[in-house]
């Protein structure tokens, strides 16, 4: 699960940090331009494609579907600004492309902690169920990704993942039925690009393969009115399933956690007790950045 830099990698990258040029654009996706120049500087540094190997190995291993490459040793030499962001960005590349679904955020979306919110809320400072990213999109993205810049420093706030195909596996064939159905909502659909049409109803089941369907699960749709007593009880079993093959870490400075959304859903426990006493700039904050399969862009 956690990929660690060998040391001499992590010197040659500090040394490369700050001569990687400015990232470009080409609408919302990362331009292929500045995905050639990032992996040009990087693939001959030693250590650079053994690690990359292990990163696709992970996300693609029978119990994968996610990794966390560490990148503390980076942030803490480089600092959490554009050189290091320059760095995170080149590793994401080597999984697919970064763009931003959201018309309105930069390509790294900031995720910090809001005191007196919804609690819920990936900003917020409790439970956050298990869910998939933009899981009322045609095409949502095929990977998610956080980039944590500060941990809670109250030390709560572990992420929580779980293997969404191996829940529904566990389920009877019943119940897989009625996941499969279109009775499912949840959320509002605007301001977003490359990511297809808003999806409503939606089944939770829409594909067999793991590399083409998704498991659209949100805890948040539980409990709408519009969720018929069947339909509703099929998802509290893959939410239950979800939850017993948890798996959960705390992401420290500097830590990439990738996820395949065809293999897992993701969330987060609860920060710790008394987070109105710490200042806004020292709160738990992360940084998100969607991945779109460059075959199916």
């Amino acid at each position: 699960m956690f990929i660690d830099l060998p040391g001499e990698l992590e010197e040659a990258l500090i040394d490369l940090g700050g001569t990687l040029p400015a990232w470009e654009l080409e609408g919302s996706f990362l331009a292929g331009s500045t995905m050639k120049q990032y992996r040009a500087a990087l693939e001959a540094v030693p250590g650079y494609e053994e690690t990359i190997a292990a990163l696709r190995g992970r996300l693609t291993a029978t119990s994968g579907g996610y990794a966390v490459v560490r990148l503390g040793g980076l942030a803490t030499a480089l600092g959490t600004g554009e050189p290091f962001l320059k760095l995170a960005t080149a590793f994401a590349a080597e999984v697919a492309v970064p763009f931003s679904p959201f018309e309105q955020w930069p390509l790294w979306k900031t995720m910090g902690t809001r005191i007196g919110g919804d609690p819920g809320l990936s900003s917020g400072t409790g439970y956050n169920a298990f869910h998939m990213d933009l899981v009322n999109a045609s095409r949502p993205p095929d990977y998610t990704s956080l980039l944590c810049l500060r941990p809670d420093p109250l030390g709560g706030g572990p992420s929580i993942v779980s293997d969404a195909r191996a829940a529904v596996g566990r389920l009877s064939k019943e119940t897989r039925a009625l996941l499969s159905e279109d009775a499912y909502r949840y959320g509002t659909f605007y301001g977003f690009s490359d990511v297809g049409a808003e999806y409503k109803p939606f089944p939770v089941l829409d594909g067999e393969a793991a590399d083409a369907g998704f498991v659209r699960f949100t805890a948040k749709m539980l409990g709408r009115e519009q969720l018929g007593q069947e339909h509703a009880r099929a998802a509290e079993e893959l939410a239950e399933q979800l939850v017993w093959g948890q798996v959960s870490f705390t992401l420290q400075a500097g830590d990439f956690l990738v996820i395949d959304q065809h293999r897992c859903v993701h969330g987060r426990e609860a920060l710790g007790d008394g987070q109105e006493t710490v200042p806004e700039e020292e709160r738990r904050m992360l940084l998100q950045l969607f991945l779109r399969a460059a075959d199916a862009r």
